[in-house]
């Protein structure tokens, strides 16, 4: 599934969460942060607010895009962990989110990882040396 949103004054963040009852595993992939048509010479920081491992709230500023000298960044698919926040800490925008969503089922998962144990009985053949 495709993710997208935008970021401005008036919309300084966008939350990113399933439902709590979902036995799936999510994966949250941001794909590129860009200004978009109305954006301003300054600088907009974007920063992506989630739980460490202690559940504490962490925020982490991911991009620092200004017109005149880096309207865009990729983040060749910078992958998160739902629920997540994507907020505009400085600057007005318009900055533009995009990423993709990947549903994983339990049962589809452990299928896999049953074909991968069989597999991976296999034995391989020795390395042999380069001859010279």
């Amino acid at each position: 599934l495709l993710l997208g949103c935008e970021l401005t004054a008036s919309t300084k963040s966008y939350t990113f969460q399933v439902d709590e009852e979902d036995d799936s595993d999510h994966i949250l992939a941001l794909s590129v942060v860009c200004l978009t048509d109305g954006a301003k010479d300054e600088c907009n920081v974007v920063e992506v607010v989630g739980r460490n491992h202690e559940n504490q709230e962490i925020a982490v500023p991911v991009a620092n895009l200004k017109l005149s000298c880096q309207p865009l960044l990729c983040l060749d698919n910078f992958k998160l962990q739902p629920p997540v926040t994507f907020r505009l800490a400085a600057g007005s925008g318009p900055v533009h989110l995009a990423g993709w969503h990947r549903i994983m089922h339990r049962e589809d998962a452990s299928f896999e990882e049953d074909d991968l144990s069989e597999e991976d009985e296999e034995e391989l053949p020795p390395i042999m040396p380069a001859k010279k």
